[in-house]
């Protein structure tokens, strides 16, 4: 019972940050383009602002959801199959880039917002926009493998 908790846990912390990042990038982004400057970043604000703590909270519940599943289902680490290792090492690599933009361009984007500095403001929104973008392929390539793995053998 433990094992399917877990995984329910796990598939809905990835399809919430993954599908955040999606529709950031896909439908929100470009609607949000023709606004101008001051308006576009303030709404940027808005929506990460609510959207990374979201995040964040997928990220702890990927972790604690993963490495149950590890330790209860699958035996531990010595165990695992490719499929889990690939996805265990993008997820890693995913949350690290998380983590770096939180609290570096998220920050400084906030910063520069708060000074009245747009083009800062700008800039920093263009590094959130490319951490988002490596993370959004980086996601949906993970969901595959963990979709798949189970059937490369």
């Amino acid at each position: 019972m433990i094992m399917i908790f877990s995984l329910a846990v796990h598939i809905l912390a990835a399809v919430t940050w993954v599908g955040g990042m999606l529709f950031a990038h896909v439908v929100l982004r470009p609607a949000a383009l023709p606004l101008e400057a001051p308006q576009r970043l303030a709404l940027w604000r808005r929506v990460l602002g609510r959207f990374l703590p979201i995040a964040g909270a997928s990220v702890v519940l990927l972790l604690l959801s993963g490495y149950a599943m590890i330790s209860l289902g699958l035996g531990g680490f010595a165990h695992l199959p490719m499929y889990v290792n690939l996805m265990q090492g993008i997820g890693l690599i995913m949350m690290l880039l998380y983590l770096h933009l939180v609290f570096a361009p998220w920050k400084r984007f906030r910063q520069a917002l708060d000074g009245s500095d747009l083009a800062e403001a700008g800039r920093r929104l263009g590094q959130i926009r490319l951490l988002v973008t490596i993370n959004l392929v980086l996601g949906l390539i993970t969901i595959v493998i963990g979709s798949t793995g189970r059937y490369w053998i």
